[in-house]
């Protein structure tokens, strides 16, 4: 099958069109015919090869809501015509100890949907059954797509850290990743604390569910909250003051990162130590986390605010996004 896609030729270049054939479609596989597919972060960084794993040509986009329009013979879970998302993964290899335990995000030969293949910035793309995840019927795909990379990305981490509905909490950097913690959490039932470094966003920030904003460049303001939050999240990928941070949890608190830091962490020991507190990170989450996360979402009206913008306008869009203008994620329609 013939698709037709936007890629990048060598890191920073422009997106032009491009077309590729799929080839035969494998018995546990899926096409999926793209309606949507949000724009991360995680495009122009592997557009811009930041990590050093890209290749070229490359088709990005891995947040990618659509219709199944072809199924192989041993697919399971989905069949012809289903709304599926795809994320950031689009296959596992289904037999490995992380995914006999359900945690096929942690899987040692998962394979990325942009990495060392093409994405969802065309009109089809291909991926394995199990991460072809079902959508809700009740969904509005115009927005879904963000949720199935920056959405699960940020959900994972309140399972794994335990949070109830009686914490308090932060979130560092409320951008394309943390304006959705913001509203996970607070429908969650808890405090939230928001973390910005940009005033201006601070009524947009309380009206999305914070209950306090600090101003991350204030110390004095960071200073009146230590000690008293049992949970931060931070969706930055910049280096900070990691130990203004630590301070400001209760001890057992838990610091867990999504943001990809680049430089190593410089965390002082005896911020964990005497607190008895934990400093964790975390890639995504399971096909069945995401599911969840979805019928959450769909039950608290919980969706990411975007930006829509044709496909064939791709590059404004990233543009835009690579400007710091996106508020706050960005959605490419077919």
């Amino acid at each position: 099958m013939k698709v037709n896609a936007y890629a990048a030729s060598a890191p920073k270049e422009k997106l032009e069109a491009y077309s590729y054939e799929l080839g035969n479609l494998g018995p546990e596989e899926v096409d999926i015919k793209v309606a949507y597919c949000g724009i991360c972060h995680s495009d122009l960084s592997m557009i811009n090869n930041d990590w050093g794993m890209s290749q070229y040509p490359l088709v990005p986009g891995h947040e990618i809501v659509g219709e199944v329009i072809a199924v192989g013979a041993a697919v399971k879970n989905v069949k012809l015509g289903d709304k599926v998302g795809l994320g950031w993964f689009s296959a596992s290899c289904m037999s490995c100890h992380e995914c006999m335990s359900g945690e096929h995000h942690l899987c040692g030969k998962g394979e990325a949907t942009i990495v060392g293949r093409h994405g969802g910035f065309a009109d089809y793309v291909r991926g394995h059954w199990s991460w072809a995840i079902p959508l809700p019927k009740e969904i509005d795909m115009s927005k879904a797509g963000p949720l199935l990379c920056g959405g699960i990305t940020v959900f994972n981490p309140i399972i794994l850290a335990g949070v109830l509905p009686t914490h308090k909490v932060g979130v560092i950097g409320i951008g394309g990743l943390g304006h959705m913690a913001l509203k996970f959490l607070k429908h969650w039932g808890c405090e939230v604390v928001a973390f910005s470094s940009n005033p201006a966003k601070k009524e947009e920030i309380l009206a999305m569910g914070a209950t306090k904003v600090i101003n991350s460049r204030e110390p004095k303001e960071l200073a009146e909250i230590a000690g008293s939050l049992q949970f931060i999240l931070n969706t930055t990928n910049v280096s900070l003051d990691w130990n203004a941070y630590l301070s400001c949890l209760a001890p057992k608190g838990k610091f867990h990162t999504v943001g990809a830091v680049l430089e190593p962490m410089a965390v002082p020991a005896f911020s964990l130590i005497g607190g008895e507190k934990s400093l964790a990170g975390s890639p995504l989450g399971s096909p069945a986390l995401t599911s969840t996360m979805l019928d959450f979402c769909v039950r608290h009206n919980i969706y990411p605010t975007t930006e829509e913008f044709a496909m064939k306008d791709v590059n404004k869009a990233l543009t835009h996004l690579e400007e710091g203008k996106a508020r706050f994620r960005i959605v490419l329609k077919n």
